[in-house]
C-alpha cells in the first residue's frame, strides 16, 4: 500500500471522526474518549486546560504561533485548536469536505496528555524520519506517537526547541504540494 493512500485515508478518517463524533479518535487501536471542548476560540480553550498542564500548553501554543510559517491560520474545530491552510490560499479546501480548509496541525489537551497532531510528519516520510532521529537529542522520555499524533504525558518534558524546528520545516506551499501529490497518487489507483 502506498504512503499516499495511507496518508489520505488517515486524514479522511481522523479528521472526519473529530468533526462527526468528537468523542472518539482513530490514532489508537481502540477508541479512546477525548476531552471535548465547545470553546469558540483558542483563548477560551486555554481556560479549559487543566492547571497542571496549562503553562506547558500555553508555551506549546506560543511555540506554534512563533514558528509556524506564514499562511497557516489558527481556528477551532473538532474540540481542539487547529492550524489550517485557509481557502484564500487553497480554494479547493479539504478533499473530504471542500467547505473546510485544509487541516495541517491540531493541538489538544486530552484526558491524560497534551496532543500535537502534525499532518506533515505523516505525509512526508523524510520529515518523520528526521523527527524520530532528533527526538532523543531533545528529550529523555521515550517518543510516544501515532501516525500524526505526538503525545506528551509529562508537560515538563516537552521538547519545545525540537517542535519549533519541526514547525519551521514545512511551509504552506510545501504542505499543499505534498497533499496534492498524495491525493493524485491515491486517485490513480
Amino acid at each position: 500500500m502506498s504512503q499516499a493512500f495511507l496518508f489520505l485515508n488517515y486524514i479522511k478518517f481522523t479528521f472526519l471522526i473529530y468533526l462527526v463524533n468528537p468523542y472518539f479518535t482513530l490514532p489508537y487501536k481502540h477508541f479512546i474518549p477525548l476531552m471535548q471542548s465547545t470553546a469558540p476560540n483558542s483563548l477560551e480553550y486555554l481556560t479549559e486546560v487543566p492547571a497542571e498542564r496549562k503553562t506547558a500548553f500555553e508555551k506549546l501554543r506560543n511555540t506554534i504561533l512563533e514558528n509556524l510559517p506564514d499562511g497557516f491560520e489558527e481556528r477551532m474545530g473538532g474540540g481542539m485548536i487547529n492550524y489550517v491552510v485557509p481557502h484564500s490560499i487553497f480554494p479547493a479546501g479539504y478533499h473530504c469536505n471542500p467547505n473546510q480548509p485544509l487541516p495541517f496541525l491540531g493541538l489538544a489537551s486530552q484526558k491524560n496528555f497534551i496532543a500535537l497532531y502534525h499532518m506533515g510528519i505523516y505525509s512526508k516520510p523524510e520529515l518523520l524520519d528526521w523527527f524520530i532521529s532528533e527526538y532523543p537529542k531533545y528529550s529523555k522520555t521515550k517518543l510516544d506517537m501515532g501516525k500524526s499524533c505526538i503525545r506528551f504525558k509529562k508537560p515538563d518534558q516537552i521538547p519545545f526547541d525540537l517542535l519549533a524546528e519541526l514547525l519551521r520545516k514545512m511551509t504552506v506551499e510545501d504542505y499543499i504540494e505534498t497533499y496534492q501529490t498524495n491525493l493524485d497518487q491515491s486517485r490513480k489507483k
